[in-house]
Order: structure tokens, then sequence, then C-alpha cells
């Protein structure tokens, strides 16, 4: 019997977990803790810029578990929210868990992760919502992956 005696639970614990780990790994740590604060504010931070039927299609292609994450402390009648460059990145870092000098490399390995994760349409969909400015934060490079990893992570 499995710990929660629910199948489609503990389907989604273990996807989250593995999620965690392959993006604790892309974004070269061992720390799940790390990466999941980066995945919840990246998520969050996209979400807020979306109109509501955007962040609940985007929304419906996250596992459960992390469905909850992302709608954890939204506010559907206050969105979207048209952020800048800078204010998207001090909302990024809001946890206080994220320097804001790390958001321009963490924020295209998110999306690159979920675009393999998911897939890409929804992904990209979300992001054509966003001010260009950040959209051009959020995209991945055109180069191969690096393997310098976040300092201090």
């Amino acid at each position: 019997m499995s710990p929660t005696g629910v199948h489609s639970l503990e389907r989604t614990i273990q996807t989250t977990n593995r999620w965690l780990a392959n993006l604790a790994e892309a974004i070269g740590t061992d720390n799940r803790e790390f990466a999941y604060h980066v995945l919840r504010m990246w998520l969050h931070s996209v979400r807020d810029g979306l109109t509501v039927d955007s962040a609940a299609h985007l929304a419906s292609q996250l596992p459960d578990l992390v469905r909850g994450i992302y709608y954890n402390g939204w506010s559907p009648s206050s969105v979207p929210i048209r952020r800048d460059r800078q204010e998207f990145i001090d909302h990024f870092c809001r946890s206080g868990r994220i320097a804001r000098t790390d958001v321009p490399k963490l924020g295209p390995i998110v999306t690159t992760f979920l675009c393999d994760e998911m897939s890409e349409s929804p992904v990209q969909h979300a992001l054509g919502q966003l001010p260009q400015e950040v959209r051009a934060l959020l995209q991945p490079a055109e180069v191969p992956k690096t393997d310098h990893p976040i300092p201090g992570r």
C-alpha cells in the first residue's frame, strides 16, 4: 500500500519529485528545495502576467501537485499584472532565496525545463502574453547549455 493510499496522489508526488530532481540538475545543484523555490517563483511570476484564461490554460498542463503550487496565493481579480523587466526580477526574487543576478540564468533554464516536461506550445503561449522585455528574460538562448552552476547553490 502506498503512503497516501491514493494512486493518483502517489503519481503526482512522484512526478513532482522527479521534476524537482531534474530541475535541480538543470540548474546545477542537488538542492531540491532551491529548485522548488525557483520553479514556484517562475510559475507565480509568469502566472500573474497572464489573463485568467491563459493562466488556466497553462495550469491545465501541470501535474496536480504543481498545479496547486501554481495557484497558491493567486488573485484572479487582479490579473494580468504588467511588470517591466526590473519589476519582474524583483517579484521573482521576492521569496529571498533567489539572487536578482541569478534570474537571467534561472528563467531560461525553467522555461526550457517546462517545455521539455510538458509541451512547448502552452509555455510559449503563456510567454507570448508577457511584455517583450520580460519574455526576452525568460526565453532560452539558442546556445548549448553550460556546465557552470549558479554560485553558492
